[in-house]
């Protein structure tokens, strides 16, 4: 069974990233959630050949799944994941979205995903990534107050994009 470790510090040299998602903020403070069916998730995925840079990974995939596109992202950090094998990370960013545009099929898969937001305390939970999971949703959130400038209270109900 995999280990999951959360870590705010930069990727040691020598561990694979295997994933780059972001937490994206509206600029009412709300974060969107990935929905397809009954599975939530974050945009985001794996780096493809030649690419390197977190930011340019995740606007990338952003722009794939959910036709979004976002500001200047931010490091957050990175979840080990050990499975017993060859650990690796998955790096997690924060941005806020810029730009919203018609839903489209990824053309990795070609299913189009519901964009939802949501309060961010309700992030943790809709991810269903057991504890780090949270501590993932709470970074996230505190660096949309502190880094983003975005509001924390007073935030609309959840709704699709």
């Amino acid at each position: 069974m995999a280990k999951f470790t959360w870590h705010t510090r930069a990727v040691p040299k020598g561990l694979p990233v295997r994933q780059v998602y972001g937490f994206l903020f509206a600029p009412d403070g709300r974060v969107l959630i990935r929905v397809d069916g009954a599975k939530h998730s974050l945009p985001g995925g794996r780096p493809e050949p030649g690419e390197s840079a977190y930011v340019d990974i995740l606007r990338r995939e952003t722009y794939e799944e959910v036709t979004l596109d976002i500001a200047e992202p931010h490091y957050l950090g990175y979840q080990c994941v050990d499975d017993g094998f060859a650990p690796y990370a998955q790096v997690r960013m924060v941005a806020e979205i810029s730009g919203v545009h018609p839903p489209e099929p990824d053309p990795d898969n070609g299913r189009t995903y519901l964009r939802l937001l949501v309060h961010p305390g309700k992030a943790g939970d809709l991810l269903n990534w057991g504890e780090t999971g949270h501590q993932q949703a709470s970074a996230a959130a505190n660096a949309a107050i502190g880094v983003l400038g975005l509001p924390h209270e007073g935030l609309p109900e959840s709704g699709y994009l």
